[in-house]
C-alpha cells in the first residue's frame, strides 16, 4: 500500500491473491482505460483463480475491466478486447510476450507489476519472458514478487527488477492438527499396489497423487484403471483443451484420483481435496510442505499419505527436521478395504458442443436438463462453460439412462451435439 516493492514467500492459500489484489485495485485510475497494473502467472489455472478473486474484490468499484490472456485460446480476440481498452490484465508469461511482439498491449502506462508463483514460472523457463515482458514496462512502477520457494534463481530475479524491496515470509508450516500425516514404508516394487491398498482403505472423495516422474504417473493411471478406479494423469504433455477437461472432470467429481508431477501440478487450486498421496517422496522438503498443503484448506481437516521405499529414507528424515516434529507411521499391510467396489468418482461429465460464442449459459443448461431431459435438480452437478463447449457434471447412476434423452433435447431452441467424456 505504500508503494514500495515487495518479495513475499508464501505457501498456497494464505491469502496472497487478496493481498496485492486489494493495494492494485487501491491504486486504479477508472478513469484511465489503459493497463495500470499486469499480473503474470504461471498457468492458464491460476490466470482464472487470480482474474476471478480480483472480480469479486472489485464488485465495489464501479467498471473496473479484468482481461485474462493466456495461451489456449485465439490471440485475435484477445487482440480486439485490449484495443477495447482494459484496467488490468492477468495473464502467462508466453502470451503476454506474444501481444508485446504483435504490439497489441501497451504497457507504457503501468504502475503495478505482479510475479505470482514466481518459482513456478522460472522453473517452467519463463525467465527470458519475464526479463523482456519487465522491459516494456516503465521504470518507475511497483514490482510484487511471490514465490513459495526462494531459491537462487529467484534471488537473481529480484535483483534485477526490484528496488529495495520488504520481505515478508510466511513460515511453510501447516498446522499439524488440520493435515494429518502418514508414512507408510513400503518394498519399491510394491508401490503401484500401496496406492491401490490406500484408496481401497481411506476412500477419498477425491485424491491428488504426486509423482517424482512422469512415466510413474502413467503407469500408475494404467494401475488404478485397471482396478476399476477413476483416474486421470495430469502432464505436461497434455494439449491445452485436453488439461482442461481433465482439471473440469477432477473439481466437478468426474474423477476421483488425479495423479500428477509437482511440474504439471504447478498452479492448481483444487478446493475441497480428500487427501493427497505422495507416491514417491520429494526430495526437496518444502516441495513435500507445497504438496500436503493442497488437503486441509481453510477449516477443513487434511489427510497426506506418504510411501516410502528404504532408498528414500533420507528424505523422510529430512521432512522430520524440517518439520520438527516426529513422523507417524503406519503398516501398509494392515490396511483393509472399507468397502467391495472401486472406487468410482459419483459423477460423470457431459461434453456438450456450445458454448459462449453460441451464448449458453448455466441457466439454459440447468432448464434443459431438468426439463426435456427429465433430470432432477439434485441429479445434475458443477457446469462449466468454454468459449466452444459446456460440460455438466451428471450423476453416474443415471447417466446412461439420460443420455438418449439429453442428445434429442433442445437447448434455447438449438440441438447440440454431445459426449460423455469417459466410457460408461
Amino acid at each position: 500500500l505504500e508503494g514500495r516493492d515487495l518479495i513475499a514467500q508464501a505457501k498456497t492459500g494464505s491469502g496472497k491473491t487478496a493481498a496485492f489484489g486489494l493495494g492494485v485495485l487501491q491504486k486504479l485510475d477508472p478513469t484511465r482505460l489503459t493497463p495500470q497494473a499486469l499480473l503474470l502467472c504461471p498457468t492458464r489455472e491460476l490466470a482464472d483463480q487470480v482474474a476471478q478473486e480480483l472480480r469479486r474484490l472489485a464488485r465495489q468499484i464501479a467498471n473496473v475491466k479484468i482481461l485474462t490472456l493466456c495461451g489456449g485460446a485465439a490471440a485475435r480476440p484477445q487482440a480486439e478486447s485490449l484495443a477495447r481498452g482494459t484496467h488490468i490484465v492477468v495473464g502467462t508469461p508466453g502470451r503476454i510476450q506474444d501481444h508485446l511482439e504483435r504490439g497489441s498491449l501497451d504497457l507504457s502506462g503501468l504502475t503495478t507489476l505482479v510475479l505470482d508463483e514466481a518459482d513456478r514460472m522460472v522453473d517452467m523457463g519463463f525467465y527470458d519472458d519475464i526479463v523482456a515482458i519487465a522491459s516494456h514496462c516503465p521504470a518507475k512502477r511497483q514490482t510484487l514478487l511471490f514465490s513459495a520457494t526462494y531459491p537462487d534463481n529467484i534471488r537473481k530475479l529480484s535483483a534485477r527488477f526490484l528496488r529495495n524491496p520488504a520481505e515478508v515470509k510466511v513460515e511453510a508450516q501447516h498446522d499439524a492438527s488440520r493435515i494429518e500425516q502418514i508414512f507408510y514404508e513400503i518394498d519399491p516394487a510394491e508401490r503401484l499396489d500401496a496406492v491401490a491398498r490406500l484408496l481401497a482403505h481411506f476412500r477419498p472423495v477425491s485424491t491428488l497423487a504426486f509423482c517424482n516422474t512422469k512415466i510413474r504417473s502413467h503407469d500408475l493411471v494404467e494401475r488404478l484403471q485397471a482396478e476399476g478406479i477413476s483416474a486421470l494423469a495430469l502432464n505436461g504433455d497434455l494439449e491445452q483443451r485436453e488439461r482442461d477437461e481433465i482439471l473440469i472432470q477432477f473439481a466437478n467429481q468426474s474423477c476421483a484420483v488425479l495423479v500428477a508431477t509437482d511440474v504439471a501440478a504447478r498452479g492448481l487450486d483444487i478446493q475441497n481435496l480428500g487427501a493427497v498421496i505422495n507416491v514417491d517422496v520429494t526430495k526437496d522438503t518444502e516441495v513435500h510442505v507445497h504438496r500436503i498443503g493442497r488437503s486441509g484448506r481453510g477449516d477443513q481437516k487434511g489427510l497426506a499419505l506418504s510411501l516410502c521405499s528404504p532408498d528414500e529414507m533420507r528424505w523422510a528424515n529430512l521432512i522430520e527436521q524440517y518439520q520438527g516434529a516426529p513422523l507417524t507411521w503406519g503398516d501398509i499391510k494392515s490396511l483393509r478395504p472399507k468397502a467391495d467396489r472401486p472406487l468410482r468418482a459419483p459423477m460423470v461429465t457431459l461434453c456438450i458442443q456450445g458454448g459462449k460464442k453460441d451464448k449458453l449459459r448455466p441457466g439454459d443448461l440447468l432448464g434443459a436438463l431438468t426439463g426435456d431431459g427429465g433430470l432432477a435438480f439434485e441429479q445434475v452437478g458443477k457446469i462449466n462453460i468454454t468459449e466452444f463447449n459446456a460440460y455438466v457434471a451428471l450423476d453416474r447412476k443415471i447417466a446412461k439412462q439420460a443420455f438418449s434423452r439429453l442428445s434429442n433435447s433442445n437447448i434455447k431452441g438449438r440441438r447440440f451435439r454431445m459426449r460423455y467424456l469417459e466410457e460408461l
